[in-house]
C-alpha cells in the first residue's frame, strides 16, 4: 500500500457474494490493486459471511461498527455487539464464522487482517479449502 486511503462504510460500493444460498455485502477499505501486508474491508452479511474457516497463515480482527453478531468458534458461540472486537489466530484454534444475530436489525463490521502469500483456508464443515497465491486462487477438497 503506498497511499493514505478513506473510507466510510456508507459511501463504499459493495461487493456482493452469492454462496450456499447467502448473499453478503463487502466494501473494500484496501482495494486489492492497493493491498499492501493488510486487507481491510467492511462487510454486512446476509445471515452469515464467508463460512465456517481458518487460515494457517493470515489472522484477522473484527470490528462490531453496528448491530449484533454471532460468531461461532471452536469453543462455541460469543455474542458480540457494536463496539466490540475479536481476533482470530492463524490456526484451528482461530475458525470462525460470524453471523446476524438479530431479525430486525443490519450487523456492519470491519474486517481487517494480514495478507501475507501464500495462505491456506480450510473450511472444516464442507471438508474443503483454497490457496491464495499472489497470482490468484486454487481450490482443494481435503482427504
Amino acid at each position: 500500500m503506498n497511499k493514505i486511503i478513506i473510507a466510510n462504510y456508507r459511501e463504499t460500493e459493495p461487493q456482493v457474494i452469492s454462496r450456499e444460498g447467502n448473499s453478503f455485502a463487502v466494501k473494500p477499505v484496501i482495494r486489492e490493486a492497493d493491498a499492501g501486508k493488510c486487507a481491510a474491508s467492511f462487510v454486512e452479511p446476509g445471515r452469515y459471511a464467508y463460512g465456517y474457516h481458518y487460515h494457517e497463515v493470515n489472522e484477522e480482527v473484527f470490528y462490531i461498527i453496528r448491530g449484533h453478531a454471532v460468531v461461532r468458534t471452536p469453543e462455541g458461540e460469543k455474542n458480540l455487539k457494536e463496539g466490540d472486537a475479536i481476533v482470530f489466530p492463524a490456526s484451528p484454534e482461530g475458525a470462525h464464522v460470524i453471523r446476524n444475530g438479530s431479525a430486525t436489525e443490519k450487523l456492519v463490521y470491519l474486517d481487517v487482517g494480514t495478507r501475507l502469500t501464500p495462505d491456506v483456508v480450510h473450511f472444516p464443515d464442507t471438508a474443503s479449502g483454497m490457496v491464495y497465491f499472489s497470482s490468484g486462487v486454487h481450490h482443494f477438497r481435503e482427504s
